[in-house]
Parts: structure tokens; C-alpha cells; sequence
């Protein structure tokens, strides 16, 4: 076999095992993002799916319980509404370190990211977002005025 022929071997099999792998890398971390709305009105459609959805805590709903290996939430996710309590939720379940900007009474906005089994969201990650103080300082800023806490 002579060197080129070798060489020709070789790139074939590094691109084909790179293909793969960026192939399965997709496959694997791709997921559904939604706002809440957005994943209510087609949620059927994603059972057994990975998703990512963007709400707000529903006030009341939170449970929290210690486990061996984290902190085990169970809360319902809804709307964002002003006051934290929505008509239509999904529950979320989630076992690991808590953040720390998540309210134990409810109303933080959070993206929780798991798969859904039709009912519950099992979630791997829960992220919040910042408080919605530091939008009303932005505001007021951009309008020329001076933020509340300076």
C-alpha cells in the first residue's frame, strides 16, 4: 500500500469519526426551548422529549425535602404574571443544589431543563433569572432617571 493511499485511509476515517461525533453531540445536548405559554398549548407533542421551559414559580406550590444527593424540589411552573399564581402550570421535579436566587415561597422566573414524561418535568437544571428590580433600575436609567437604591 503505498504512503498517499494510506494517507487517503487515514483523512477518510478522521472526518467520518469527527462527523459522528459532532452528529452525536447535537443529538444529545439538543432541546426544545419554550416560554411557558409556548410549551402548554403543545405539550402533549413533547412527551418523552427534552425541554427547556421559561416561567414563573407558582406562589404556594414549593416543596422542598434534603436527600442524600441534594436538595429534592418538587414545584409548579406557570405564567409570567405579576403575582406569581397562574391558572395553568406544569410541575417540575428537580434533586440537586438548589440556586440561590430561587424563592422558597415562589414567583421566581426560572428555566428549568429535563425531560418531560407527560405530567411532571424531571428537570436536571433549574437556572433563575435576575430579579425584576435590576429591569425597573435599566428603565429608569435609560429614561434619564436615578435608580431607587443609589
Amino acid at each position: 500500500m503505498t504512503a498517499s493511499l494510506k494517507f487517503l485511509i487515514g483523512s477518510i476515517a478522521l472526518t467520518g469519526a469527527v462527523a459522528y461525533l459532532i452528529y452525536a453531540g447535537v443529538q444529545q445536548g439538543g432541546v426544545y426551548y419554550f416560554k411557558i405559554d409556548e410549551f402548554l398549548a403543545e405539550q402533549e407533542s413533547y412527551r418523552g422529549e427534552a425541554v427547556r421551559v421559561a416561567g414563573r414559580v407558582t406562589v404556594g406550590s414549593v416543596t422542598r425535602k434534603m436527600t442524600p444527593t441534594g436538595e429534592e424540589l418538587k414545584f409548579q411552573i406557570g405564567d409570567f404574571v405579576s403575582d406569581g399564581e397562574a391558572k395553568d402550570t406544569v410541575k417540575v421535579h428537580f434533586v440537586g443544589v438548589t440556586p440561590d436566587m430561587f424563592k422558597a415561597e415562589g414567583g421566581s422566573d426560572v428555566i428549568v431543563e429535563g425531560k418531560f414524561d407527560g405530567a411532571v418535568i424531571h428537570a436536571q437544571s433549574v437556572m433563575t433569572s435576575c430579579p425584576s428590580k435590576y429591569e425597573a433600575e435599566a428603565q429608569q436609567q435609560a429614561a434619564g432617571g436615578v435608580p431607587s437604591g443609589s
